[in-house]
């Protein structure tokens, strides 16, 4: 299918997984769209780093897909260093900014966040199982988007403020934490 205006729709609007579910992107006013334009990014198999108003068509592409081209045998070789240079040009704009992962290990590991001049922290959510905290992953992905979510609807620019994140039960844990896997119970 040819590449048109006509099918294409922004890019938070196109994917449904879990994530995006919790993120309801549908929901958001305009001033919600326009933060998370300026706030969020999307990394993809196919297009790359995407903002969330990036025009993109449906596709099924996952990151870890093998997927033999000129650079290497899958995605990861052929993002190379490229979504940690672009990720790192947005981050000299936004002095003084932490980033905040939401993403998978997959696709987080196409970034080559070595390549990034800051630390990076990353949210992990648990449930409580007997005495452990355990990580369920259909739970974490919807976690991710509530939190991008939380983010978004509280106009949210420093990480000391998602330390307040309580959406669904979910709590930080400061014994369970470190400077940057900030881990979240329930």
């Amino acid at each position: 299918l040819p590449f048109t205006p006509e099918n294409a729709r922004p890019a938070m609007l196109v994917y449904s997984g879990q994530a995006y579910r919790g993120l309801m992107a549908g929901t958001f006013d305009r001033e919600e769209l326009l933060f998370a334009q300026q706030h969020i990014r999307i990394l993809s198999g196919l297009y790359g780093l995407l903002r969330p108003l990036d025009m993109i068509q449906p596709y099924r592409l996952e990151m870890g897909t093998p997927l033999k081209n000129e650079r290497g045998k899958d995605l990861y070789a052929f993002w190379g260093r490229l979504l940690g240079e672009k990720l790192a040009e947005d981050q000299e704009s936004e002095a003084n900014r932490v980033p905040i992962n939401l993403a998978s290990q997959e696709y987080f590991k196409a970034v080559k966040s070595r390549i990034l001049p800051c630390r990076i922290i990353t949210p992990v959510f648990r449930e409580a199982r007997g005495n452990e905290y355990r990580m369920i992953t259909v739970y974490t992905k919807k976690a991710r988007g509530m939190m991008a979510r939380f983010m978004v609807k509280n106009r949210i620019t420093g990480p000391e403020e998602l330390k307040l994140f309580e959406e669904e039960g979910y709590r930080y844990h400061e014994s369970l934490s470190n400077e940057e896997t900030w881990v979240f119970v329930r």
